[in-house]
């Protein structure tokens, strides 16, 4: 009778601990895929903004001839930036893929702040109806992926608080949780938006 009474209380005890374990993975789960969801929130600003600038390079192209390197990096940076989402895309989980994309997108802030500086010079550009909703259209866009950016910093912030934290740590090792990589910008120039405005 002692026998089944212990081995009751070791197959409780069992039972107990699988029951936590498993509500450590879904947490961390539940986690995890809210912060996938917040990227795929900067994943439709970002290809929304990839869709505008080759029509802005295409406006701009008419009036800017003897620019064409400045235009033809801007959509070189554009081409980089879109294959780094992507790539991101399929595994906002891999620190990698974002830190690959953070890299790209410098370089496209970079590329269009250059056109704007460049475009400036062109007083009939400036006054183009078509570039000046496109770049209202950009700088739209530009907030709304502030905005989303903002929502996946703090999805990996909660992410990364779970999964180390004691106990979670010790298991979220050994179930694949990885840390999660902040959307941020590390060169104090490229914090504000592009100027885009004429």
């Amino acid at each position: 009778m002692t026998l089944l009474i212990v081995l009751g209380v070791i197959a409780a005890a069992f039972v107990i601990a699988a029951l936590w374990i498993a509500s450590i993975y879904n947490a961390l789960v539940g986690l995890r895929n809210r912060f996938k969801n917040a990227f795929a929130q900067i994943d439709v600003q970002l290809k929304r903004r990839y869709d505008l600038i080759p029509n802005l390079v295409e406006t701009a192209k008419g009036y800017m001839k003897h620019e064409s390197g400045t235009l033809e990096a801007v959509i070189k940076a554009r081409n980089i930036a879109a294959a780094a989402a992507s790539a991101a895309a399929a595994n906002p989980a891999d620190a990698n893929a974002i830190k690959g994309l953070l890299s790209a997108e410098a370089g496209l802030g970079g590329a269009l702040s250059r056109l704007m500086v460049v475009s400036e010079q062109y007083p009939d550009l400036k006054a183009n109806q078509n570039m000046m909703q496109l770049t209202e259209e950009l700088t739209s866009t530009e907030n709304k992926v502030s905005f989303a950016r903002q929502a996946y910093n703090d999805a990996v912030m909660a992410y990364n608080t779970a999964r180390e934290i004691f106990p979670n740590v010790v298991f979220a090792g050994m179930f694949g949780f990885l840390p999660a990589e902040l959307f941020k910008i590390e060169d104090p120039t490229e914090r504000s938006a592009p100027k885009v405005e004429f």
